[in-house]
């Protein structure tokens, strides 16, 4: 617990070194921790809702992240949003405002939806990694060879990677591999982009209609599944609110956090959701109804393949980043609990320094945390080879934590915090924002879900090939 002392030159009120945080600095790790392997659905997703609907939806998701944001970054107090007492993280937030069951429910969530994330990304990774072999093969055989393959030896490559980074004992210890796994989701963002552009001046016309993929392409029931499925994945290319208050927690004062959150918040969303717009668009207008689910993978791009082995490489080791930074809160909360609850226990609470020749300090091993963390890996990874469909997968885990973790926790802990009263036209109009989110989360979550049962169907577990 931090003791609290005056607010020296060096430290702020809580005792804590000053912060030196700024809208710039916040605006980046904003854009850092949304721009990343969701972009890669969104000409999908665009395709299924066509060009009115679609571009709509992504300004509303846009619009409701925002303004959800706002709330929220007035909850990094509590009590008074200049002085009162400090909150570190989403769950320090909830817990200090709401407290009780709802903090219980909203861990469950959170947890829940970084172990999805975990999965998810194993999927992807493999997906990226399959799709640089097979571009290769393609190229090889001037496109006659279907060149299919499994994705479980993918898998099981990334899976094993991580074992090994998941040994890195803390958080903090990993942030150069953030810092590279962001410049990579920048890089392949970029080149989806650019490659979307050069096919739509390639083809000389706006490919796509105003309401989506055609009935036909796709049956009645498809069509609405997919459209379902399509608000997830949105949903997930704009979800970051989770971390929202650990980033404000780097922003210096004065002005109050709150006031320079708000403003990075707005030049952040501003930036996302033109780069997502040029990504969603362009990859629908290069591609129209035949728009794949994942635009570096799904083979709307051949050449030059070069560019898209790059590519896909980028995303390799962006996921393979990415992994860990979900993956280390799930890895710290369970270790904290088992050493609280059997302290004695030397497999749990003891380190075993292991000496490598060539390396001047040893290697600190705990047992527990060597078992449970490779554990955690090799069940994402089973999961992953069990169902791996990289736009349901992102649909659902889009739906899991839009409304409760972007809408309904910083809804509820802004009422509270600044006392709306019941039944005011204000507390009516957050209510209704809240209900109008929870029933896109359902649709999205019933959707994305129906995919994964269709896919299901035709799938063999372990045995499918692409």
């Amino acid at each position: 617990m931090d003791v609290p002392r005056p607010a020296f030159k060096c430290f702020d009120d809580d005792g804590r070194l000053k912060r030196s945080g700024t809208v710039w600095t916040a605006s980046a790790h904003i854009i850092t921790a949304v721009i990343g392997s969701g972009v890669l659905s969104l000409a999908w997703a665009i395709g299924q809702l066509g060009w009115i609907a679609g571009p709509a939806v992504m300004f509303l998701f846009s619009f409701v992240t925002y303004y959800s944001s706002t709330l929220l970054s007035d909850c990094y107090r509590t009590g008074d949003h200049v002085s009162g007492k400090r909150n570190y993280t989403y769950m320090d937030a909830v817990r200090s405002i709401l407290g009780g069951f709802r903090f219980k429910i909203c861990g469950l969530i959170q947890y829940l939806n970084l172990f999805g994330i975990t999965v998810g990304y194993t999927i992807a990774a493999a997906i990226s990694m399959m799709a640089i072999k097979r571009s290769n093969c393609f190229h090889e055989s001037g496109g006659k060879n279907p060149c299919h393959m499994s994705s479980n030896p993918y898998m099981i490559m990334f899976g094993v990677t991580e074992i090994l980074l998941s040994q890195i004992k803390d958080f903090d210890q990993i942030w150069w591999l953030s810092i590279v796994a962001a410049i990579m989701s920048f890089t392949y963002s970029a080149i989806g982009l650019a490659l979307g552009i050069i096919q739509v001046a390639a083809n000389g016309v706006f490919k796509g209609s105003l309401t989506g993929i055609s009935i036909g392409t796709v049956t009645q029931t498809q069509k609405i599944w997919r459209t379902f499925q399509a608000l997830g994945d949105i949903a997930f290319a704009y979800s970051y609110s989770v971390v929202l208050i650990e980033i404000q927690d780097t922003v210096r004062s004065p002005p109050a956090e709150s006031k320079t959150m708000k403003k990075a918040t707005r030049i952040s969303i501003a930036v996302t959701t033109t780069f997502y717009m040029l990504c969603g668009c362009m990859g629908y207008a290069a591609f129209g109804d035949a728009a794949p689910g994942n635009l570096l993978t799904g083979f709307g791009f051949y050449n030059p393949f070069w560019l898209l082995d790059v590519a896909n490489a980028a995303i390799v080791v962006h996921l393979v980043g990415a992994y860990q930074v979900f993956a280390q809160p799930i890895f710290a909360f369970v270790e904290k609990q088992a050493a609280a609850r059997f302290p004695d226990n030397d497999l749990v609470t003891k380190e075993f320094e292991i000496r490598i020749p060539g390396i001047r300090s040893p290697y600190k091993v705990n047992v527990f945390r060597a078992v449970f963390r490779s554990c955690f890996v090799v069940l994402t990874t089973v999961i992953s080879m069990l169902m791996p469909f990289f736009n349901d997968v992102v649909g659902i885990l889009g739906a899991l934590g839009f409304w409760p973790l972007t809408v309904y926790f910083p809804v509820e802990m802004y009422i509270k915090q600044r006392k709306v009263e019941r039944w005011s036209l204000k507390w009516v109009c957050l209510q209704m924002l809240s209900c109008g989110c929870l029933v896109i989360t359902v649709v999205a979550g019933v959707g994305s879900l129906a995919g994964v049962m269709l896919d299901l169907k035709v799938y063999k577990p372990f045995k499918t090939t692409y």
